[in-house]
């Protein structure tokens, strides 16, 4: 006798399969113990998988447990998206709804369909840290050299939900370069045991609204790389609103940036960020991507 639990697999971030940020999702999780949770997410060795659960919290169309294959997550962007649709496309929900939440462990996630395979979701407003002193140190964690930072521009932590550092490079070529050393860096700057790392490049004018990113989160989510970050990306678009690095609508009120992720690495990934404006921080921010289906199964567990 076995216990047997359908998933899907979708590919987030990526408007063709073997692109984007890979999620499995096991469509109903009840009966499964934490510990089995996290075995199942070791076992698909993918950034993220989430389990599917009833709702506890009213208005919200399901709850969703998100694992890395090291951790739980109280939030994360690309299996949020990948969840949504997944839930959207199996006929779980009413016929005809685009928008509803997910209860996740920071509470309500709202989302909204955009046509058959867009998804956006709403993040909490941004929250950033003190500004990290020693740029040389975070550099030479990087394998880089402090002139290989981009001047003027600050390495911050920030998070909507989720603690990420930010740390702006001057160029494609040297985000490429890239390779993080955790332990440098924790020994430089202790509180990022548990922030992911998120390297950027800024596209010049006039192509400023793109911006070439990677993240590194072996320490703290034991990812070594993210093909896709969409808990990331918003606070991501705040810090470059906050900063002048990218350019915000002719009244001043919005602004709308694309990141690339994932190229280095072979799974290029295209994140939609939106955000409304007010004296140069941010709120209102949504995170967006496509969603395409790749694989469905069937996991058998011991009775």
């Amino acid at each position: 006798m076995s216990r047997d639990y359908a998933f899907a697999q979708v590919d987030v971030f990526t408007d063709r399969i073997f692109g984007g940020n890979s999620l499995a999702v096991v469509l109903d999780a009840v009966g499964l113990l934490d510990a089995e949770m996290q075995s199942i997410a070791n076992e698909m060795n993918l950034a993220e998988t989430t389990f599917l659960l009833p709702p506890t919290r009213p208005g919200c169309a399901a709850r969703v447990r998100i694992f890395t294959p090291q951790r739980e997550l109280p939030f994360a962007g690309h299996p949020t998206l990948g969840t949504a649709w997944v839930l959207a496309t199996r006929g779980i929900l009413p016929a005809g709804v685009t928008r509803f939440a997910l209860e996740e462990g920071i509470g309500p996630v709202l989302v909204e369909l955009e046509g058959e395979s867009f998804v956006w979701l709403s993040q909490q407003d941004p929250v950033f840290g003190q500004e990290v002193s020693d740029r040389a140190a975070v550099a030479r964690a990087l394998g880089l050299e402090e002139q290989d930072l981009l001047a003027g521009a600050p390495v911050e932590p920030g998070n909507c939900g989720i603690d990420f550092l930010y740390v702006p490079l001057r160029d494609r070529k040297v985000v490429d370069r890239a390779v993080l050393d955790a332990r440098a860096l924790v020994a430089g700057f202790a509180d990022a045991a548990r922030m992911g790392v998120f390297v950027f490049a800024v596209d010049p004018p006039p192509a400023a609204r793109r911006v070439y990113s990677r993240m590194f989160a072996p320490h703290s989510f034991g990812i070594p790389e993210d093909p896709a970050t969409g808990s990331g990306s918003g606070p991501l678009g705040a810090y470059l609103v906050r900063h002048g690095l990218t350019p915000v609508s002719d009244d001043g009120t919005e602004a709308r940036i694309v990141s690339e992720q994932g190229t280095r690495m072979g799974r290029q990934s295209f994140v939609h960020i939106a955000l409304s404006v007010r004296g140069g921080e941010s709120s209102h921010i949504r995170v967006g991507g496509g969603v395409v289906p790749v694989l469905e199964g069937v996991l058998r567990l011991p009775a």
